[in-house]
């Protein structure tokens, strides 16, 4: 294997962290946080011993990378200055955060990409669930009495920093076990794959069971076992051989134990105690590629591939990733990446329309048809290697009949089944932003918001969020009775006369006004309050919009924002933690081999699959950079 560090150019950075340099120097930054953070971070008695006066060159701030990170969240996140102090303004603030953002990425790159620690992380909900069934072939939920995971990460709910193990964790997975297991050996399908073998002529109970755990242990700790450790589980066994129960009952006895094994609930990988970074074992790869794409345990192929040590080669690699991508248990990885990424998860269960103003949610067919039509239109692309930028703005959708009639479009031998429907010219419709599921979760329940939409749309499309709200805001007042109504828009005019609310609103606003031609649950509309709809923007950079399409040919002129987001979110959803400075390099990669591809959609996976952080793991004595070049042996 040949590895070299990798030093780019200037000419390697995005083009924003060029801007950055630019436009803000080492001094200007000085200068702000002199006035704005030397109250509480200065001196011997400085908060969070974070003292400004320490950083007086470039390279003292460039050597605590980490604490720098902290203080560009929480400047962004407007936690620092705390409420109540003086604050830049937000064209400052912005700045500030450009530079300090490309200035730290760039010294991260120049040292080349770093992978990950070997970890050790709990299989969320889902994982779960789904690794029981594909274990057992058995179609039951058996997470669903499990808690629920929190967040993490870069937003997702696999994320190692959030998967910790509590005491109802381990009675609820005993609880699931011996449920599962209880159905399953009922069941003569999924008995067939777990308890296939049984005492019978020239064979005995002992050797029978060895038999069976000996096929069931590697699948379910996703990797070899050995004798002795087999072992461990025939003598539970033989325990209850002993106190007299059948020999279903006994190996139902040493599977359960070994469905609540760590090998079994955790995905473990061995720790590289060496000094440089070292590559996954084929079947810890295996691990991570399954449970990336499919939100499960791997299946014979890819367990087949590990042992045969054919997964280090990127060709085979490849292979996997479009056979799994055309599988159909990629919809889960669909569901769970998408319905994080988009905040659609939420409806119908925190977000639910007004009933008596839009009883038409209250459909179950029409409700199904909005959860899903995200989900199967992310799977859509990626299963047929289409263009990322279909995201933005395509002209097909996955609908079912119900909902296609619910948007005003012709049948075409739709049924209840959702599939791929080319929409009619001028529909108003096409990617992500424009679906009733996107829309619903972005409004409040009894009308539009064009706060939420715009705030929607900086969040997860453009990967540039909002900072939260100042404190006492005023709330936005609602038509006055016997004065003559007011639009939406008209009312956020008004509000934005408050100089505390205008910074903000400036730049979240105008973003969604253009979407207000859709009401609460995406339907088009031309008047709000008998007025017809002002679905004109502008943005802070001058840029000019009105209604829906044109919103969208804005965005796919900052395709790079868009990109970067998600890259950045199915990286760290890959990856199951949050990324690190070095990764954005990785990034960057991943974007320069997109655009060399016309933002194909497997290119994207592939170049996570391929990328270093999803296949090495960091020596535990030094994390020392590598970077493969064209000519080792990547391809």
């Amino acid at each position: 294997m040949k590895v070299t560090r990798y030093f780019p150019t200037l000419l390697a950075l995005p083009v924003f962290c060029l801007q950055a340099q630019s436009d803000f120097s080492f001094g200007e930054a000085q200068q702000m946080l002199t006035t704005y953070c030397a109250a509480c971070h200065k001196g011997k008695t400085a908060l969070a011993k974070f003292d400004i006066e320490r950083y007086q060159t470039l390279n003292s701030v460039l050597a605590e990378p980490r604490r720098w990170t902290t203080v560009l969240n929480r400047v962004r996140d407007s936690a620092m200055p705390p409420k109540g102090s003086p604050a830049p303004s937000l064209e400052l603030k912005d700045k500030f955060s450009n530079w300090l953002d490309g200035t730290l990425r760039k010294s991260a790159c120049a040292d080349g990409i770093s992978p990950g620690l070997a970890f050790t992380r709990r299989l969320n909900r889902s994982e779960y669930s789904s690794t029981v069934r594909d274990l057992l072939n058995l179609h039951v939920n058996a997470g669903h009495a499990l808690p629920a995971d929190g967040a993490g990460g870069e937003g997702f709910d696999n994320a190692v920093e959030t998967l910790f193990l509590s005491p109802i964790h381990a009675e609820k997975y005993l609880e699931a076990a011996k449920t599962a297991l209880g159905y399953a050996v009922k069941e003569p399908r999924s008995r067939k794959v777990f308890l296939n073998t049984a005492p019978g002529a020239g064979l005995t109970p002992e050797q029978a069971a060895e038999k069976v755990l000996a096929e069931f242990l590697p699948r379910a700790f996703r990797r070899p076992v050995p004798a002795l450790e087999q072992q461990k589980f025939m003598d539970l066994f033989r325990v209850a051989q002993k106190r007299g129960d059948s020999y279903d009952e006994s190996v139902l006895y040493a599977m359960q134990a070994a469905m609540i094994s760590p090998h079994f609930l955790f995905r473990v990988e061995s720790a590289n105690n060496g000094r440089e970074p070292a590559r996954l074992n084929d079947f810890e790869l295996a691990a991570r590629l399954s449970y990336f794409l499919w939100g499960s345990m791997p299946d014979k192929t890819l367990s087949d591939l590990a042992a045969e040590g054919k997964l280090q080669d990127a060709a085979v690699l490849r292979e996997q990733v479009a056979r799994m991508l055309k599988d159909n248990k990629s919809t889960e990885f669909a569901e769970s990446f998408v319905e994080q990424w988009l905040g659609t998860r939420e409806l119908g269960r925190d977000i639910k329309p007004d009933k008596k103003l839009f009883p038409e949610y209250y459909d179950e067919e029409i409700a199904s048809g909005m959860r899903y039509e995200p989900i199967l239109f992310f799977q859509e692309i990626l299963a047929n290697n289409l263009s990322l930028l279909n995201l933005i703005d395509s002209k097909f959708s996955v609908l079912s009949n119900k909902l296609a009639k619910f948007y005003g479009f012709p049948n075409k031998d739709l049924r209840q089944q959702p599939k791929h429907y080319d929409l009619p010219e001028n529909s108003r419709r096409g990617g992500i932003m424009t679906m009733s599921a996107v829309l619903a979760v972005s409004s409040l329940p009894n009308r539009t918001s064009p706060v939420l939409r715009g705030k929607w749309l900086l969040d997860a499309v453009l990967g540039t969020p909002a900072p939260p709200p100042p404190p006492n805001v005023p709330e936005l007042q609602d038509n006055k009775a016997g004065a003559p109504p007011k639009t939406l828009r008209e009312r956020l005019e008004t509000h934005r006369q408050n100089p505390v609310c205008a910074s903000c609103h400036n730049r979240i606003d105008p973003l969604g006004f253009g979407l207000e031609n859709y009401d609460v649950l995406g339907r088009w509309r031309t008047e709000d309050s008998g007025k017809p709809i002002d679905s004109k923007g502008v943005l802070p950079d001058g840029s000019e919009f009105d209604g829906p399409d044109q919103l969208k040919a804005l965005v796919l002129k900052k395709k790079e924002l868009f990109l970067r987001n998600l890259t950045s979110k199915l990286l760290g959803y890959a990856l199951g933690r949050g990324l690190t400075l070095e990764e954005s390099c990785t990034v960057d990669q991943i974007i320069e081999k997109l655009e060399k591809t016309d933002y194909s959609a497997h290119t994207l996976v592939n170049e996570i699959v391929l990328s270093i952080p999803f296949r090495y793991k960091a020596g535990t004595v030094a994390n020392l950079p590598v970077q493969y070049t064209e000519t080792s042996n990547r391809d």
